[in-house]
């Protein structure tokens, strides 16, 4: 009974986890690594919870901006997609550019959001919403483009209207890959949001990490990464439960033993 119960699926991955602290901590008593350059787990678990309401309040920040700049991306992400897909020629003049932004580090150009929009929300927003914006339009335009010309065909043929056709067939079909974009976006965008706390703000989990590195507390270091990890990993179910919910007839739903 005990062996069934620790193999469950939605275990493995605490069991994993469980795993890799007791390697954590033995690494450090084998080869006596000093404290300050990684703190032992008990350490890190002990500023986590004496640390708890401060993190909780800063990590709200973190997913507020995560949120705005993925709703961004989804709002503007999708629809450019779906006009790239079916017109070649906005592809051929959007498409380039879109891949050529994505080689400009966003960390070189997240100081300029806060000269432009100073130092609310609104540039960790943007920062989230151009780190999060590519997987998403790459994958919708993948989508679009991959469903089947017969079946197009076979609804013109049977008198379907364009919007029919598109909320019948289309859509369907390039919902899997557009969830796909989503997730990786949705990881992405935390990324995004903590790249605008490091470049300019007083609060977040960002701010929080920086704070810890200049005064060297690697334990807070650490527990805030666990939070911050913590955050895209809550994100990330949601959009898989959201993915579950639209698609449950898809192959990628299937449970796998």
């Amino acid at each position: 009974m005990l062996r069934k119960l620790l193999l469950l699926p939605a275990l493995r991955p605490f069991l994993l986890i469980l795993l890799l602290l007791v390697l954590w901590d033995l690494a450090i008593r084998v080869f006596k690594i000093p404290a300050y350059l990684i703190p032992r787990p008990e350490e890190v678990v002990r500023q986590l919870v004496s640390e708890w309401n401060n993190l909780l309040r800063q990590s709200w920040k973190t997913t507020q901006a995560t949120l705005g700049g993925f709703a961004l991306t989804i709002l503007i992400g999708i629809p450019l997609a779906m006009v790239i897909a079916y017109s070649r020629l906005v592809e051929s003049y959007v498409y380039p550019l879109l891949v050529f932004s994505q080689s400009i580090p966003k960390v070189a150009i997240a100081p300029l959001f806060v000269v432009w929009f100073g130092f609310g929300i609104f540039p960790k927003i943007i920062s989230a919403f151009l780190l999060g914006f590519f997987p998403v339009v790459v994958s919708t335009v993948m989508g679009f483009k991959s469903v089947e010309p017969d079946m197009l065909d076979l609804a013109r043929s049977m008198g379907a209207s364009r919007l029919q056709t598109f909320f019948k067939i289309s859509l369907p079909q390039a919902l899997p890959a557009i969830f796909s974009g989503l997730k990786v976006s949705i990881t992405l965008a935390v990324v995004g949001a903590v790249v605008g706390e490091f470049v300019g703000s007083n609060s977040g989990i960002g701010y929080v990490l920086q704070v810890a590195n200049g005064n060297f507390d690697l334990p807070l270091m650490f527990a805030a990464l666990v939070v911050l990890s913590s955050i895209g990993v809550l994100l990330f179910a949601a959009i898989d439960l959201a993915e579950r919910l639209a698609i449950p007839w898809h192959a990628s739903q299937r449970q796998v033993l």
